[in-house]
């Protein structure tokens, strides 16, 4: 059987210095990336939530503009309604003195 070499890495204080000045610096400014990576989260979150009591306050608008508009409908048409009948009742009357005045000088009368 050959011999196993060691192959482990052995550092020195020097190396160690150097490694933990190169990463100690890096982790910090994940640390910092995070962070602000997670208050940009926390605002978009507030912005939602914000965004959604915006957005249910417009639908009730549009609700009570809705029924606003189906309220002077109705009223219009309750006047429509209203018009239509008299102008019938006027037609209605004028056919009948028609009718009467006919019915009368067929009877020879006027």
């Amino acid at each position: 059987m050959p011999e196993e070499k060691d192959e482990s890495l052995t550092l020195d204080k020097r190396t160690m210095d150097v490694l933990v000045a190169h990463v100690i610096p890096t982790s910090k400014y994940f640390e910092a990336r995070f962070d602000h990576m997670q208050d940009q989260i926390d605002r978009i979150n507030t912005d939602l939530r914000d965004f959604r009591g915006d957005v249910d306050k417009r639908f009730e608008q549009v609700i009570a503009s809705i029924d606003r508009l189906a309220d002077k409908l109705d009223h219009r048409d309750e006047r429509q309604r209203t018009f239509t009948l008299r102008m019938f009742t006027i037609a209605i009357s004028i056919s009948v003195l028609g009718a009467l005045g006919v019915f009368l000088k067929s009877l020879g009368g006027i």
